[in-house]
């Protein structure tokens, strides 16, 4: 059982998200989420900054282990070369590397004009991009014609000892299924027993399952909730459509019939331990191992004080899932 942080990409610039990330471990957190974005989700957001140059340069400010959540290989970038970073930071990490994909947002794949495909292509592009990558971490010349990806005389000269563990994404079935047949873990940001259990069932019985939350943490519980909504309102948006609208302001267009007591009631808002032990302890409860958690908004320090003090302790104590 594992407590994380989750860096923001699209909330922070490179040298803040290397700041929280020593001070997340210097507050007891044990591990790290780093998300990968070309776009933030809205303006209010406000930054993006290329995940490998900063996970880079993570490796040498903290000894904590990282997580892409989540990297997309079938779109905007080619899956040869996402397999180039993640063997490059994996090396810089010394083995404390774990590569998180997904079938990735419309918001950061269409940027180079590609298509944008429904789910179930997606999900296929997305077995083909994780065999590529396995493939070239062998460090053997690959060439191959595939569905949807050709790699021609291609190889890997700097790699780990060991290739970088592959934990894939889901929100639905069909994307649990996936990652217990390919993945060597699961992702997701819903604490939903029933994902859990369609990975188990499809190959994944045994293997990690991480989650993440977001929370905002203040002194004021409704201040608190007002803030998370003003910077991520598309939390509250329903079904799919965090993975269809195009661009930030079609997002920042759906988020506007979100409201602060909705994003206040899905959210641990405030200075009660209680509901911040509760929020994770439901994602424990559905069976996720690992915990990953972000605080919405700038009061970054007194999260981390808060959670040293009051939270932290209170979840080592309790069972694993």
């Amino acid at each position: 059982m594992t407590f994380g942080y989750f860096l923001a990409s699209e909330d922070w610039a490179p040298r803040e998200l290397i700041r929280q990330a020593v001070r997340a471990q210097e507050a007891g957190f044990e591990a790290l989420w780093i998300s990968d974005h070309f776009h933030p989700w809205t303006d209010q957001q406000g930054q993006s900054p290329f995940v490998w140059s900063v996970i880079g340069a993570l490796s040498r400010e903290t000894d904590l282990p990282i997580t892409t959540a989540v990297t997309c290989p079938t779109v905007r970038i080619h899956p040869a070369v996402i397999a180039q970073a993640a063997a490059t930071v994996a090396v810089l990490h010394g083995g404390r590397f774990v590569l998180g994909v997904g079938t990735g947002e419309a918001l950061n794949e269409q940027v180079t004009g590609a298509p944008w495909p429904l789910a179930e292509t997606r999900l296929a592009m997305l077995e083909e991009a994780v065999a590529v990558m396995r493939e070239l971490w062998t460090g053997e010349v690959v060439t191959r014609a595939g569905e949807h990806y050709r790699v021609e005389h291609a190889r890997i000269y700097t790699r780990p000892d060991t290739p970088p563990p592959v934990y894939v994404s889901a929100f639905a079935p069909g994307a649990a299924e996936l990652a217990g047949r390919i993945g060597d873990g699961l992702i997701s940001t819903i604490p939903d027993a029933g994902l859990v259990a369609a990975f188990h069932r499809a190959g994944g019985a045994g293997k990690p399952v991480q989650g993440g939350v977001k929370v905002c943490y203040g002194a004021d519980a409704d201040e608190a909730a007002a803030t998370a909504h003003r910077f991520w309102p598309n939390a509250g948006l329903p079904g799919e459509l965090g993975q269809v609208l195009r661009t930030p302001e079609h997002v920042m267009q759906a988020s506007s019939m979100v409201t602060p007591e909705q994003i206040g009631d899905s959210h641990a808002c405030g200075p009660d331990a209680d509901r911040h032990v509760q929020a994770i302890s439901a994602y424990l409860d559905a069976g996720y191992g690992d915990v990953f958690v972000n605080q919405i908004g700038p009061d970054q320090d007194a999260f981390f004080d808060f959670y040293a003090a009051e939270v932290l302790p209170r979840l080592k104590e309790r069972p694993g899932p």
